[in-house]
């Protein structure tokens, strides 16, 4: 079988990790392509909920004078995702972009994820899963980033890592470590925790805050510029995110009625996707590591399909020395 073939072998690419070559197993999984996807909990949106209370004041007494046409609006084009975690877990993807949210209503202990809105499904239900799927898939590592943290106070933070922490125990790949796949299957570490506030700072369990490349444009091309740029000026020393996610302004909203987030972006996927097939991973200045995309389920597993057999390239360059 050919290497190509082999870096995905499953259907769905669940295993594809534990599926890589051994020239893979000692790399830093920071110079491996890893697919990602953006905004991973906007699949469960709740439209009963209020906006979050950082949304803009215009937009909170709309919702609070018209909540049946400001919410479904928000909805619309606040949902990147239609697969469920479980489900983008077995498609192949490996960083989960979690925003995270407490309710001013709701007990201290209770967090929920948000984009515009809250989410249905709680982080204790979510992060769960995603432990009981890595019982599943013992050889798959994933890094999880956390951020936002709206309407949470550092009480509140201090919570949800020690909730982090008794759900994925031995899991949790420590911040001193340099992972590649081998050194996680020696220690059994399948989570790597990266998490954007100061109150991660003294914990050995908690990465810091992953870098993400956003263009903040609706326009692909634009998109594409941007991540050509930022390639420039050199990658981070450790893991960072090429956001391939077109962003939608209040303008754009108002002159396209009949549009969603889902139809902007499936329109453009072919494009995105060719500017994926010219990427190289590995430690040099243009390289990229984390590749993240909206609707990762909208064409199968064509997107982590692509990410992860960019990681041949690779291998033919340790062939070739």
């Amino acid at each position: 079988m050919e290497d190509e073939e082999r870096l995905c072998l499953s259907s769905c690419c669940s295993d594809w990790m534990s599926e890589m070559p051994s020239g893979f197993w000692d790399i830093p999984l920071w110079n491996l392509a890893i697919p990602g996807s953006h905004d991973t909990m906007t699949y469960c949106l709740d439209e009963r909920s209020s906006v979050l209370k950082s949304s803009p004041r215009l937009l909170q007494v709309l919702d609070a004078w018209f909540p049946c046409i400001v919410r479904p609006c928000v909805i619309k084009w606040a949902t990147t995702q239609e697969d469920s975690i479980s489900n983008q877990l077995d498609l192949g993807i490996r960083f989960l972009d979690l925003r995270i949210a407490h309710k001013i209503k709701d007990p201290d202990k209770v967090f929920y994820f948000a984009h515009g809105i809250y989410s249905l499904l709680t982080v204790k239900e979510v992060l769960t899963e995603v432990a009981r799927w890595l019982d599943q898939h013992t050889k798959e590592v994933v890094i999880i980033a956390l951020s936002a943290f709206d309407g949470m106070n550092l009480d509140q933070h201090r919570d949800l890592i020690q909730f982090l922490i008794s759900t994925f125990d031995n899991k949790i790949c420590p911040n001193y470590i340099i992972p590649s796949l081998l050194q996680c299957w020696n220690h059994n570490y399948q989570v790597i925790l990266s998490y954007d506030d100061s109150a991660a700072s003294e914990y050995e369990e908690l990465w810091p805050q992953c870098e993400y490349w956003w263009a903040n444009t609706s326009d692909p091309k634009h998109v594409i510029s941007y991540l050509e740029e930022r390639k420039t000026e050199g990658r981070p020393g450790q893991f960072f995110a090429a956001g391939l996610n077109l962003t939608e302004d209040a303008k754009y909203v108002l002159s396209h009625p009949c549009q969603s987030l889902q139809s902007m972006t499936l329109s453009s996927y072919s494009l995105l996707l060719n500017w994926v097939k010219q990427q190289h991973p590995g430690p040099g200045k243009s390289c990229v590591n984390i590749i993240c995309a909206d609707f990762v389920g909208a064409f199968s597993n064509e997107f982590t399909q692509l990410v992860i057999g960019l990681n041949q390239t690779l291998l033919k360059k340790r062939l070739d020395l």
